[in-house]
């Protein structure tokens, strides 16, 4: 048993197994994204891949048992295959962010900064725990998140934000 585990063959054969799930999983990540963004062409096009590759990996896992590598490879391109398709995914940074912003002091500060890079914002008074709030809604582009956390937190240190996954139905100002 040992010999064979040794051997180059088997090893190749696990690093290939592994290398199959990496895609499989990444595929299925990504897949699983666009299918929860409404993006149907792409989901379908990501589950047809992955579909044949797992089909591929799975029956190089069972035709050879007697390997416990492919069996590793297996699980360990699963887990990888994860964790690729997640980062791919923050780099692309599809689809729409809805932004609220509770500000306790700085509210039309923070609205006017915001207009100002391009960001369209609504403006809501609020009373809060402590006091009268302003409460802006702000609807962004994913990979815009962090300029406008920049913007709200160089004037209001003490604002709360929160940001939720929106799929737009209707019209509206959307910066491209």
């Amino acid at each position: 048993m040992w010999e064979q585990i040794l051997s180059p063959a088997a090893w190749l054969a696990a690093l290939g197994i592994f290398a199959l799930r990496i895609v499989d999983m990444t595929f299925d990540t990504l897949r699983m994204l666009f299918v929860v963004r409404g993006r149907k062409g792409f989901a379908w096009v990501l589950g047809f891949c992955q579909s044949v590759i797992f089909v591929i990996a799975i029956t190089s896992v069972l035709s050879n048992l007697d390997n416990p590598l492919n069996i590793l490879g297996y699980a360990a391109g699963f887990a990888t295959g994860n964790v690729v398709g997640m980062l791919i995914e923050e780099r692309l940074a599809i689809g729409h962010i809805h932004m609220s912003i509770v500000s306790p002091r700085r509210g039309a500060a923070v609205a006017e900064r915001l207009r100002e890079t391009g960001f369209a914002v609504t403006e809501v008074a609020g009373r809060g725990k402590d006091g009268m709030v302003a409460l802006l809604e702000c609807s962004v582009l994913r990979k815009n998140v962090d300029q406008v956390r920049k913007h709200v937190t160089e004037i209001d240190p003490d604002a709360f934000i929160t940001a939720e996954d929106v799929r737009p139905v209707r019209r509206g100002f959307w910066r491209a």
